[in-house]
């Protein structure tokens, strides 16, 4: 009777095992018409205590329907800790000309360590062919 149950519990316990290893089958689109077309940039400016903890991973640009520029920029904490920071988008018309804009305000945001973000600015018009972002570390 005890061999019984000894046997019973064992084949119980290697059921629970097989049972708790489970797979996860992924499946994805093999033509990746999404694909992004990050490039690095130098147009992406941080201050030093920023830039020990947070890095570009890279930017994206694309012009909208609407002739809009539309950028990008991806960003990583490579720390272990929370890293808090704004940023602000300026834009350039085709001469290199900074254009006033009042609606590119200085946004505040925050990466949790080990987060990736992105980070998004549409141009406010057309004319805008150029950018540039500025992150600073807040507290």
């Amino acid at each position: 009777m005890l061999m019984k149950k000894m046997l019973l519990l064992g084949c119980a316990a290697g059921l629970l095992a097989v049972t708790g290893c489970t797979t996860v089958n992924t499946i994805e689109n093999a033509q990746k018409d999404g694909q992004r077309a990050m490039i690095s940039d130098q147009r992406v400016i941080t201050d030093a205590s920023l830039g020990r903890g947070a890095s570009l991973v890279g930017v994206n640009t694309v012009t909208t329907p609407g002739g809009l520029l539309k950028v990008q920029v991806e960003l990583l904490n490579r720390t272990r800790t929370l890293t808090r920071f704004a940023y602000h988008f300026e834009w350039f018309d085709a001469q290199g000309m900074q254009v006033n804009n009042v609606l590119s305000a200085t946004i505040a945001d925050q990466l949790e360590g080990g987060e990736s973000k992105f980070i998004s600015g549409l141009a406010p018009h057309p004319g805008c062919q150029d950018f540039r972002v500025k992150f600073i570390e807040t507290k």
